[in-house]
């Protein structure tokens, strides 16, 4: 019969081969446990695969996060409703919930810099990536330039579609910059290709009725903004800069 220590070796050895080296780690320090509180063989074995799957939601996590390429990591809790009163705590909170991700519904968050549009979106986000769903982050400069290079390489219908997929795109920054007509169409074909089936997120600091200037074209604006905004949560923020806050 093997003595305990050749035990304990293979015992981790298969760990090792069956890819859950987190059991191999902790299963003696939970035999321990399990014989003290006399556990059944039943509950030391669901205890040791709990922490295994645990483990292996908590890196699909952190992962899908990564993924998403956020700029910084945001939460609801952290953003200060009270400096910013007009903006509708219930219904960020109702929708940080995720039931919008997947219908097709979009938010957007409309309002000069400094309001916390992007905080808003970055912690939705992370509530999306948390809870397993694709996500995916960009500014609308880093997007429009993802466009073209798709494009020139022959490879845009292909980039669109990948897009497509996510079950949540964020674009933030749309109105710092403008928009070339030629880039505009390529804009509009996501935009399209995305309407009524995934969701998308957006930040501007312009109102909608400047985003002819943004685009370039008054058609293609009206064309966007009404995919956009057939199935939407806009807000409008209107308050104070975070960041004059913190100067005084």
């Amino acid at each position: 019969m093997a003595n305990i220590e050749d035990i304990s070796k293979t015992i981790k050895y298969y760990c090792k081969l069956l890819s859950i080296p987190l059991v191999g780690e902790i299963y003696e320090k939970e035999a321990e446990q399990a014989n003290k509180t006399q556990l059944s063989y039943q509950h030391y074995l669901y205890n040791l695969l709990k922490y295994h799957v645990d483990s292996r939601l908590d890196n699909s996590v952190q992962r899908k996060i990564k993924k998403a390429k956020f700029p910084f990591i945001k939460t609801i809790e952290e953003y200060d409703f009270s400096f910013q009163p007009k903006v509708d705590e219930k219904l960020i909170k109702q929708l940080s919930e995720l039931n919008f991700v997947g219908e097709g519904k979009n938010i957007i968050f409309a309002g000069p810099p400094g309001v916390g549009k992007t905080h808003l979106a970055v912690a939705i986000g992370v509530k999306a990536a948390m809870a397993r769903k694709r996500v995916l982050f960009f500014t609308a400069e880093e997007l429009i330039n993802n466009l073209i290079s798709a494009e020139y390489s022959k490879t845009l219908p292909q980039y669109i579609e990948s897009l497509s997929r996510i079950e949540l795109l964020i674009i933030d920054e749309v109105g710092y910059l403008e928009i070339s007509k030629a880039s505009a169409a390529l804009f509009f074909k996501l935009i399209s290709k995305r309407y009524e089936k995934t969701s998308t997120i957006i930040t501007t600091n312009k109102p909608f009725e400047e985003w002819n200037e943004i685009f370039g074209d008054e058609v293609i604006a009206a064309a966007i903004l009404d995919r956009l905004l057939h199935h939407c949560y806009p807000f409008f923020i209107t308050g104070k800069s975070y960041r004059m806050k913190e100067l005084f």
